[in-house]
């Protein structure tokens, strides 16, 4: 009994494996924006997986065999909707208007089997209680809800008040949970001893004593220490 324990912990092992690595290759999306081929998947990945992760009596290459076959399917599906509008259109639906001009459109509501209250649901979770502030709502293939507000509701940016603004970018992540990122260092021209020295202004006699530290593109390092670790830190 010990051995059939054994044999059944290394199946589990690695079926999880196999279907974390798949979903890994299938890319980075959340559930709440797959089309529908892909949230298909996922959950036939689960079902077959399942099937010998629950008992000896099937063999194991039966459960590779078939996530081999969904990912196939789902990469297939995947390039067929890349090359053709219309195979896509068919497979995974075409964005839909349901508000213009502040106005609800009743027959596409009725179409895409959407109710009054799931729509003012989702305007009120992206900020938009007033139907009437919309200028059009666009229902996507994956069931999200995009608005596009009237201009006279769109918030004031520094354009609209004619002010210039520095390039922001993104900032590059230098330590990490104490671990330095080298390769980061190195793409940005610089090395260890610079990051030491730097860390040590903020008091980190080393890596492992930050929790984070970035450097933005206007050439500010920002750093934060373990909280072991800023006792006795001298402020930056």
């Amino acid at each position: 009994e010990a051995a059939e324990l054994i044999i059944v912990f290394i199946r589990v092992l690695i079926l999880y494996t196999t279907v974390l690595f798949f979903l890994r290759i299938l890319g980075k999306r959340q559930v709440s924006t797959l089309q529908p081929y892909e949230l298909v998947t996922i959950i036939l990945l689960a079902d077959v997986a399942a099937i010998p992760m629950a008992g000896t009596g099937t063999p194991l290459v039966h459960g590779l065999v078939g996530l081999f076959a969904l990912l196939v399917a789902s990469y297939t599906v995947s390039f067929i909707t890349m090359k053709s509008t219309k195979l896509r259109a068919a497979i995974s639906g075409r964005p839909t208007i349901i508000i213009a001009n502040g106005r609800i459109i009743e027959d596409a509501m009725k179409e895409l089997r959407y109710t009054i209250n799931d729509l003012l649901e989702q305007l009120r979770v992206m900020g938009w209680p007033n139907v009437q502030d919309v200028e059009f709502g666009v229902l996507e293939t994956n069931g999200q809800l995009s608005v596009v507000p009237k201009s006279q509701k769109r918030p004031v940016n520094p354009e609209d008040l004619g002010l210039e603004t520095k390039y922001e970018g993104l900032p590059t992540p230098l330590v990490v949970d104490g671990q330095v990122d080298v390769q980061n260092l190195r793409r940005i021209g610089l090395d260890e001893q610079w990051l030491r020295s730097e860390l040590a202004r903020f008091g980190a006699r080393r890596p492992g004593d930050v929790l984070y530290a970035a450097l933005d593109t206007q050439g500010r390092l920002f750093c934060q220490l373990k909280a072991e670790a800023q006792n006795g830190a001298p402020p930056a």
